[in-house]
């Protein structure tokens, strides 16, 4: 007769389940939309004023959105890399499959290596320039950030280096350009916007992370965090609206990009929710897409 197996083993997901997890793929396209954004405006503001034709566009943003989708997945692979310590330390993140046992460190290792090759091979599709500055992003912006939690109050800079480099990658990739006039604000712009969104994320844990030595934007900021978020988001439209101008981008632009950010932000910033951090997660999905 052959024994039945027990209950801790008969509940226990298979393996590929905790590797998706790790991944954040269950929660797609949340993270995914961060990433794709900055490569999306660059690519539309190339297509504008260089007159891609719209079948380029089509395929370039269709190209974009899965390298952002395994670039997402391999940030959050190292992110959970580096703070299985901490994660384990925090009610929300003690379940994830690193901290949980369920994924080994060398098998996060090997799967994230894994995206590495795909997003490298991906690069050197897009010329010599462009793959040069997409390295010098994942091998600097993309290790740090993780880490920066554990000596800076504003890791979310680091963070949003990485994100707004997808911009300049782009951007690189099809104009040859590394005009720093017209790249500056821009990235600029884009690390405020990172900081905005992720500190609403990180509010709904700062209790905790504070507690487990966490350091981030949302404990930093305190009670001033509403005045301190109007601030950077402010900085962020107008770097929208000044790159728009060089650009020579039309009304519609200015109207449904710059205004239209502007109104969406005035309704974050007057969200009650904002400064309890309760149903921050929600508030963070609204933030990113």
């Amino acid at each position: 007769m052959s024994a039945s197996p027990s209950p801790s083993s008969s509940h226990q997901p298979p393996i590929w389940k905790a590797y998706f997890f790790l991944t954040r793929l269950h929660l797609w396209p949340t993270g995914t939309i961060l990433y794709f954004w900055p490569c999306a405006w660059a690519l539309a503001m190339c297509a504008y004023s260089l007159s891609i034709p719209p079948k380029t566009v089509a395929i370039q943003t269709l190209a974009y959105f899965i390298g952002s989708t395994i670039r997402h997945d391999a940030a959050c692979i190292w992110n959970d890399i580096c703070d299985m310590d901490l994660d384990g330390k925090v009610e929300r993140t003690k379940g994830r499959p690193l901290p949980s046992g369920r994924v080994s460190v060398l098998g996060a290792l090997l799967f994230l290596a894994a995206h590495w090759a795909i997003l490298l091979g991906g690069l050197n599709l897009m010329g010599p320039d462009a793959f040069k500055l997409g390295l010098v992003g994942l091998l600097t912006f993309e290790w740090i950030y993780p880490l920066s939690k554990r000596f800076t109050n504003w890791p979310q800079v680091w963070g949003g280096l990485g994100i707004a480099w997808g911009f300049v990658v782009v951007w690189v990739s099809f104009t040859g350009s590394m005009d720093l006039n017209f790249l500056a604000p821009i990235v600029l712009g884009l690390i405020c916007w990172t900081i905005h969104f992720d500190t609403v994320y990180a509010r709904q844990d700062w209790k905790e992370d504070s507690k487990a030595g966490v350091y981030s934007c949302a404990i930093y900021f305190g009670n001033y965090m509403r005045p301190i978020l109007t601030f950077f988001t402010m900085v962020f439209v107008t770097s929208l609206a000044y790159v728009g101008y060089l650009n020579g981008q039309g009304p519609l632009y200015f109207l449904i990009s710059v205004a239209g950010s502007a109104v969406h932000f005035i309704w974050q910033l007057s969200n009650p929710e904002l400064g309890t951090g309760k149903d921050s997660s929600k508030l963070f999905q609204v933030c990113a897409n």
